[in-house]
């Protein structure tokens, strides 16, 4: 008699959990999709980006007008989404903190995507690939290689927050290291020759030692290949697997070449600035 009981109990539970579980289910999940950041941008019609200002990525051209390549990636994004954008500029050091505290809907800023960083926020699939290069002030180093400058002699300087800085510590470790909120006042170090030289994405180093050849020279050497990535706050997969299909789509449309090509294979942004 106790099994047959234990049995229609069983069977009872079962047929409960066939019968509301998924409803139940299904409600989390309609729930979980309007909470979504991918959604609430869709409601509001905006997408908030977090940037920051450096060259070629981001920047101002004689008009106030932000300009460059991941600006171009986040308005081409909004523009196939049908909504506007609104770019939030944000210090670097403080981007992450940001993203996660909502004052901004996504990171599209020249990211590179690290496993320190991946523990606080995830990030997209790559959409394109960078490296960190060696800009130098041209008399200091007259004669150096690239190992040279791994002395207590020498003084270089980073972006704070950056990979760079991070290259820098891990390449250079017996040399002086500064810190600094933005790339233009570490590139004004070097061409000023108070410091020997900058770590820094590609293509700035290449970039300004093209500009000031008097002053400054770059490197050839790649210090580190990364993959850039938006950044997204935990938790979220339908936004996830929406950037990564979106990524995906314009990438095989040759429209991710294109831009890098204009704005870090080439100098004829510059008219857009000077």
């Amino acid at each position: 008699m106790k099994r047959l009981v234990l049995t229609l109990l069983t069977t009872m539970a079962m047929l409960f959990m066939l019968t509301v579980v998924p409803g139940s289910t299904a409600e989390l999940q309609r729930k979980l999709a309007a909470e979504s950041t991918i959604e609430q941008i869709i409601q509001r019609g905006v997408i908030r980006v977090g940037m920051d200002v450096f060259v070629p990525h981001a920047m101002k051209d004689k008009k106030g007008e932000l300009i460059g390549f991941e600006i171009d990636v986040a308005r081409k994004l909004a523009e196939d989404m049908g909504i506007r954008v609104e770019f939030v500029p944000t210090k670097w050091s403080g981007i992450i903190p940001s993203l996660i505290a909502g004052r901004f809907d996504v990171i599209i800023g020249g990211m590179t995507m690290t496993t320190e960083r991946n523990m606080k926020i995830n990030f997209t699939n790559p959409y394109y690939f960078t490296s960190q290069g060696l800009l130098a002030h041209r008399k200091m180093s007259e004669g150096f290689t690239i190992d040279d400058f791994n002395s207590p002699e020498i003084t270089l300087v980073a972006r704070l927050g950056s990979t760079a800085a991070v290259t820098a510590k891990n390449r250079f470790p017996l040399a002086t290291l500064r810190l600094f909120d933005d790339e233009p006042s570490a590139v004004q170090e070097v061409r000023n020759g108070r410091v020997h030289g900058m770590v820094a994405g590609q293509p700035l180093p290449a970039h300004s030692a093209e500009l000031a050849p008097e002053t400054l020279m770059a490197y050839p050497d790649q210090l580190m290949k990364e993959p850039i990535s938006f950044g997204i706050r935990k938790g979220d997969v339908d936004t996830l697997n929406f950037f990564n299909n979106w990524i995906e789509i314009t990438k095989n449309r040759g429209w991710f070449e294109e831009r890098y090509n204009y704005w870090f294979g080439s100098l004829q942004w510059q008219e857009l600035v000077q």
